[in-house]
């Protein structure tokens, strides 16, 4: 981060590496099984019988179809998923899923949960470690979009794409999803605003934290709608020199 930060301020990358890598990583594609033969010195020999399915652990099973629901999200044309093509993908049947989710708004919701645990997590651990309000707006700004990066099938949760059909409450719940991060925002900077003795702290901090999360969805939207091929920390640290200063 290079955003005027404090000398001993630790770079954004540096805050969690392993917390930041879960949040990138945890919701993976499910596993190819293995081929039936495999060649050794040019000859096809057999392979080792598969073992036996084993019966998933408690809570194992509905991992998986949050894993697989995101993996699917991240396909051109995803914004709408059916829970067949759910069930194919994981070669179960509909009422499977069912047995693990009420509702395909209840597998949205704990694609949700993911999203605002993962974030949250970070923006506390930013908050923790940085006394500057403008350093811990950068860096909460710069981590969620680091996030949105490393977890593409999650900006069209995010952005409301893949919950256009879907039950109402889950866009409720993304739009306070986003009033908290420019409540955290508006905080951060009505301190920083404080410190500088701005004649008008308040005024100042919610005008900057409301174009500073209009900014922040407006990349997301932007990651979506190109496929996901227009990152969204193009050209940051400038444009965050420029809004937080």
């Amino acid at each position: 981060m290079h955003v005027q930060p404090e000398p001993s301020g630790a770079p954004i990358a540096d805050l969690q590496p392993d917390t930041a890598a879960v949040a990138a990583t945890q919701l993976v594609a499910v596993p190819v099984p293995a081929p039936s033969a495999l060649p050794v010195d040019g000859v096809v020999v057999a392979a080792s019988p598969a073992p036996s399915r084993k019966r998933p652990r408690p809570g194992e099973r509905r991992v998986q179809i949050l894993q697989t629901l995101a993996a699917m999200l991240e396909q051109p044309g995803a914004e709408r998923i059916t829970t067949a093509a759910l069930a194919g993908r994981l070669d179960v049947s509909e009422a499977a899923l069912y047995r693990h989710f009420a509702s395909k708004a209840q597998m949205f919701e704990g694609l949700i949960e993911f999203i605002e645990s993962s974030v949250f997590t970070l923006v506390n651990q930013i908050t923790e470690r940085e006394s500057d309000g403008r350093v811990q707006a950068a860096r909460i700004a710069t981590m969620l979009l680091q996030f949105c990066e490393k977890n593409p099938g999650m900006v069209r949760v995010m952005v409301g794409d893949a919950l256009v059909f879907e039950n109402e409450r889950l866009i409720a719940r993304m739009n306070q999803f986003f009033d908290r991060l420019e409540s955290q925002l508006r905080m951060s900077l009505r301190s920083a605003a404080d410190a500088a003795g701005a004649a008008t702290p308040t005024v100042q901090s919610q005008a900057l934290a409301s174009a500073l999360t209009s900014f922040l969805v407006g990349r997301l939207q932007r990651y979506a709608r190109s496929g996901f091929k227009r990152a969204p920390t193009e050209q940051l640290d400038a444009i965050l020199a420029r809004l937080v200063g």
